[in-house]
């Protein structure tokens, strides 16, 4: 999913890349941390060893983060092995909707020399319908990649990318407002419920007398802003909730939805964004603005992403934060890996993504604070990360005092990956799969934001444009 990815690129671009080897990393085949100099290549040329280029959004675990970790850790190993081959990381500047732009460009023109490419879960379908990238070896996409996540690299039966880090909403709330309007412990959450639960639980802290601290203002609130991919995110979980046979679209990407089921997705959109429930600035934020209103106490319920776990950790204790499923379904997201088709060195980049998506690698991303792809990385208590210290996990000099206030759990994953983050991938769905993505979220955003004017329409009525537009925007089956 792209966090705070707005259109209009005034957020951080969440499409990230890095590169993951080092010694005892179990990535499968090539054991060397490279193909052999002049392994011939899929088109029968020899490959030249040098430079692989791997093209994504910026590191946005800033300077010294876990990827820029795995790189510097991925080129020693290739240095040691005398293999010829060094990574490049280019970071594309501007939001999701830019990058993607420049990706579509660069490798349709052949103007820029990219190897590997970091893309969107959404955007699979369009790089291979387009044959901007390769198809890669069933094999890389294995039995221990979550299955919900394995299914985003593939298009029409084959795989075009390996999932590198995935992505899954899920409801923050805090412990300590409840308990001070009498709700004690986990008030049902975290085995996941419905939405009236959490209606319920919000007219509790709204009761007169209940109003947990001076900065609460209202119950909860989510990414709500039109201009990006948040609406879209927040409509397609509440669609999906409404009916477990939702699907926007078919396996070919062609629109099949239908009025009915438009209908019944407005009204659980609208009914868990009623003004009663949600921040009134929520129409308008993104993953940052949302983070801020929650961590100063503005609200009690926060629909976010897993790497505002460790965020959020930072600021406020166990007692006053807690983790659940989101209501309902949630939407999957997070970035897969794909080799270029115009890449001269085809065979050293698929080493290269096979590695950085191996068992080892993952671990290294979940320790982190990301949602990890593979079930190892959460049931292997055996596999650790010893190519790169996870972000926030180093010791601070001299003190040895961790800079990290993120739980953890006996084996050193964060405490909630195995009860909460895993179950709750298993469980996501997946945002309309077309290679017409961006016309899809263009179209169902600008509908949805009608719900937000001062006199919004009927669900009957919206649902009729909306099934309309959508027939415009996408082929029929």
């Amino acid at each position: 999913m792209r966090h705070g990815l707005r259109r209009r690129g005034a957020s951080t671009a969440l499409v990230v890349l890095a590169l993951l080897a080092g010694a005892g990393c179990d990535g499968g085949g090539d054991r060397t941390g490279g193909p052999a100099a002049g392994k011939a290549g899929p088109g029968g040329a020899a490959e030249t060893p040098g430079e692989i280029v791997l093209a994504s959004g910026r590191d946005v675990t800033g300077k010294g983060g876990i990827r820029q970790q795995l790189i510097a850790a991925w080129n020693a190993e290739q240095e040691r092995k005398g293999s010829g081959y060094r990574a490049r990381l280019v970071e594309l500047p501007g939001s999701a909707d830019q990058q993607r732009s420049q990706l579509l460009g660069a490798l349709q023109s052949g103007s820029a020399e990219y190897d590997v490419v970091n893309l969107d879960v959404t955007w699979v379908p369009e790089f291979a319908a387009a044959g901007l990238v390769q198809p890669l070896p069933d094999a890389l996409v294995d039995a221990d990649v979550i299955k919900s996540v394995a299914a985003t690299a593939r298009w029409k039966d084959k795989v075009y990318a390996v999932p590198f880090n995935s992505d899954v909403g899920l409801l923050f709330y805090r412990r300590d407002y409840l308990k001070s309007a009498g709700i004690e412990a986990d008030p049902g959450l975290a085995k996941g419920t419905r939405w009236p639960v959490v209606q319920q639980l919000v007219r509790a802290l709204d009761a007169p007398g209940k109003k947990p601290s001076d900065a609460y203002r209202k119950g909860w609130t989510a990414q709500l802003d039109a201009s990006y991919e948040g609406l879209t995110v927040n409509g397609v979980e509440a669609f999906a909730s409404a009916a477990d046979d939702f699907a926007l679209t078919d396996e070919e990407g062609r629109y099949a939805g239908s009025v009915d089921g438009l209908k019944a997705g407005l009204d659980e959109l609208r009914d868990r964004t009623q003004a009663a429930y949600t921040l009134p600035e929520a129409v308008h934020s993104d993953e940052a603005d949302t983070l801020t209103d929650f961590t100063a106490g503005r609200t009690a319920f926060l629909r976010h992403w897993p790497y505002a776990y460790r965020t959020l950790h930072q600021s406020l204790t166990e007692e006053q934060l807690g983790v659940a499923p989101l209501p309902g379904r949630a939407v999957l997201g997070g970035q897969n890996l794909a080799v270029a088709r115009g890449s001269q060195r085809s065979t050293a980049a698929r080493q290269l993504v096979e590695f950085l998506t191996g068992r080892e690698s993952e671990r290294c991303l979940l320790d982190a604070g990301f949602a990890a792809t593979r079930l190892s990385a959460y049931e292997d208590d055996k596999l650790t990360c010893t190519a790169a210290k996870p972000t926030g996990t180093a010791t601070a000099a001299p003190t040895s005092e961790r800079t990290d206030r993120m739980p953890r759990d006996a084996h050193g994953r964060p405490h909630y990956a195995r009860t909460t983050l895993l179950p709750a991938l298993e469980n996501a769905v997946q945002r309309p799969r077309t290679p017409l993505y961006g016309a899809f979220t263009r179209t169902f955003a600008a509908e949805l934001a009608k719900l937000q004017n001062d006199d919004p329409p009927s669900d009957a009525q919206l649902a009729k444009e909306l099934d309309a537009r959508l027939r415009r925007a996408l082929p029929r089956g």
